[in-house]
């Protein structure tokens, strides 16, 4: 990485998924120097599902101006977020109308799904990726069950055969100080990445509170959010070692440890409650490219986490582990000059365990997730028109699932493209879901898998400098699962009929110069209750926004460059009877940042998050900050010797 945090010239890089090509043959793709490139990992997001609508962003690209690995997300079409309040607080994300558990996250395609189904991407430090990889739409037939919206990817940074430093340091309001340290090096014929990140925050930022809402004239009294602080630590090490020319050994070990205070609600504080959290993330993976454009890929891999509550309530109470792994094995062969085979075939184990309280059905559960995947990429008219069907069978625990998928994408005249698919997907219930009391939250084991059956198409136009695509899409969801009050005073979760989810996607990019650039993202979304009952039916779903948008602007060279983003979406229910509602919200962002030298690179930089001070709340009516300022500072540095210019021979 030589630019490393150079200046960020243009926002989030959305791309549509590259249309896949049969391989050349390897005596083909041998480079000047006689090296044979490495094999592209077969995870990515334009080999597995080509005929998907996908938004590929760059966290170097965006330099020093996201904080967090939302900041970046929310930058993608079909996105809208859920977060509970600055640093470290719990994140998540809402993709096209699925909930936050029906969208599948991986870090270098392994599953980050937690026990209860959902990801807390607040866990997720922007320091460990290199790139974000959105899917929208179906993915059961390319990645399983859980992807009933659609999957993030996190790409995560690649080993180097340079020896450089790169880091930030970053400092602001509430206390919050971040920082990230990683190196690159050759080692005995391999290639070494390792890297530390850490971070901690007080989170004490005030907040208007009215203690008497009925009385509309009575001015709100300043109450400061406590108990609200974070911390937390981590690493990642990747070593990439080439065994032959076009077969590549990539390992990867990645861990983090992480607490934060649990607030509560601005209408009833807990001051005592606490989490803690550790993660490892352990892979090998083998890649091997062969002459007649065969690609294989073996991996195995696994994780570990342990969740920690105290304090607060007693019932709420408790100790978690999780304990997922597997292995997995794909191909890709061309079978004459029309088709491009893919199989995948995977096993894996997930086991739950629980301690003190809450307490399980049972102390101890687990389950068995196998499946296969086959798919075809079907060339036609010259290449101009894709047809991609694929099929997955899956067993998760005691369900069997079955995930179709049709997808095209064809070429137009004008630099026009379309992509269009059609598929159905599921999501098993989670251990929690069937097994487990989380405190008040009760389990239920006659739960029934959740479905999805989704259509989209979109249309798009691409030059060197602009990209611009329009889209829309239609899911009908059943037996989804939402958690219902069972007396005398806990919830329960429970099937329900169905609910339809259509909308509107709108991404746009646009670099006219080296010193402007721009981009916009839109998403119009109409959710519809389909369950007969006369208080719900044909009600808004909760917690899906009509609107949402994010724009961002650059302006300026690398020695000095503003920005500006606007963030902003559209009142939303709160529960299913529509009594509740959380206000529309516009936050705006901007900041400058300047980079100096070159050996090493200096990158300065200046933040304001929410600039006019909006007070808002996240979708559980908890506080979320106000203005706040973050000041960084950023340095890259490659080591390795200045290649001496030698002219040639007479």
């Amino acid at each position: 990485m030589r630019r490393g945090l150079a200046v960020v010239l243009c926002a989030s890089a959305p791309a549509w998924a590259q249309e896949t090509k049969p391989e050349e043959p390897l005596s083909e793709v041998i480079d000047v120097v006689g090296k044979v490139p490495d094999p592209e990992p077969m995870d990515r997001a334009s080999q597995r599902d080509p005929s998907s609508v996908v938004t590929v962003i760059s966290v170097e690209e965006r330099g020093g101006t996201a904080r967090d690995t939302v900041d970046i997300l929310a930058t993608s079409p079909g996105v809208s977020v859920q977060d509970s309040g600055g640093y470290g607080q719990s994140k998540s994300l809402v993709v096209r109308g699925a909930s936050s558990n029906g969208t599948l996250v991986l870090l270098d395609g392994i599953p980050l799904n937690g026990a209860g189904g959902h990801t807390d991407l607040s866990r997720i430090p922007l320091a460990l990726a290199r790139e974000f990889e959105v899917m929208r739409g179906s993915a059961g037939a390319r990645y399983g069950s859980g992807g009933l919206g659609g999957v993030v990817n996190i790409v995560t940074r690649c080993p180097g055969d340079t020896v450089s430093l790169s880091g930030e340091l970053s400092y602001g309001s509430w206390n919050t100080a971040t920082g990230w340290l990683a190196a690159t090096a050759p080692l005995l014929d391999s290639e070494l990445l390792l890297l530390l990140h850490g971070g901690t925050s007080s989170g004490d930022f005030p907040y208007p509170f009215d203690p008497t809402p009925t009385f509309p004239d009575d001015a709100p009294e300043s109450r400061r959010r406590d108990n609200n602080d974070a911390r937390g630590l981590g690493a990642l090490l990747r070593l990439r070692h080439r065994l032959a020319p076009g077969v590549v050994v990539d390992a990867m070990a990645e861990g983090a440890l992480d607490g934060r205070g649990l607030a509560g609600t601005a209408q009833n504080p807990v001051a005592d409650a606490r989490q803690s959290n550790r993660r490892g993330v352990l892979s090998l993976r083998l890649l091997g490219s062969l002459a007649g454009g065969i690609q294989l890929s073996a991996r195995a891999h696994l994780r570990q986490e342990h969740l920690k509550l105290s304090g607060g309530p007693v019932a709420q109470r408790g100790e978690q582990s999780l304990l997922a792994g597997g292995a997995e094995v794909e191909g890709r062969m061309p079978l004459g000059r029309a088709h491009v085979l893919s199989l995948t075939s995977s096993v894996g184990r997930e086991g739950l365990t629980t301690e003190g309280e809450p307490t399980g059905t049972t102390p101890h559960t687990s389950w068995l997730r196998a499946s296969v995947m086959a798919m075809d990429d079907v060339s036609l008219f010259d290449g101009d028109l894709h047809v991609t069907p694929s099929v997955r069978l899956e067993r998760v625990g005691r369900y069997t699932l079955l995930s179709p998928k049709v997808g095209a994408r064809m070429s137009l005249p004008a630099r026009l493209e379309v992509r269009a698919n059609v598929g159905q997907t599921h999501r098993a219930p989670s251990l929690m879901e069937l097994y487990v009391r989380q405190g008040t939250l009760l389990p239920n084991p006659d739960l029934r898998p959740e479905r999805a059956i989704s259509a989209d198409v979109a249309l798009a136009h691409r030059t060197e400098h602009s990209l611009v695509s329009v889209g829309g899409f239609h899911t009908l969801y059943e037996d989804l699962i939402a958690y219902e009050a069972y007396p005398p005073f806990a919830a329960k979760p429970s099937n329900f009929s169905s609910a339809s989810v259509s909308g509107l996607e709108v991404d746009m990019e646009a670099r006219p110069t080296s010193f402007l650039s721009g981009s916009l993202a839109y998403t119009f979304l109409l959710s519809r209750n389909l369950r007969d009952d006369p208080r719900y039916y044909l009600r808004d779903l909760p917690h899906r926004p009509r609107h949402t948008l994010s724009a961002r602007v650059a302006l300026g060279p690398s020695w000095l460059t503003g920005r500006a983003e606007l963030r902003a979406q559209s009142s939303q229910f709160r529960n299913r009877t529509g009594e509740l509602v959380l206000p529309g919200r516009a936050l705006l962002h901007a900041g400058l940042s300047s980079t100096v030298g070159r050996r090493p690179a200096l990158t300065f930089s200046l933040d304001f998050k929410n600039l006019l001070d909006a007070h808002v709340e996240d979708f559980d009516g908890y506080p979320l900050p106000g203005r706040t300022v973050l000041a960084s500072v950023a340095m890259t540095l490659d080591l390795s010797p200045t290649p001496v210019r030698k002219d040639p021979p007479p």
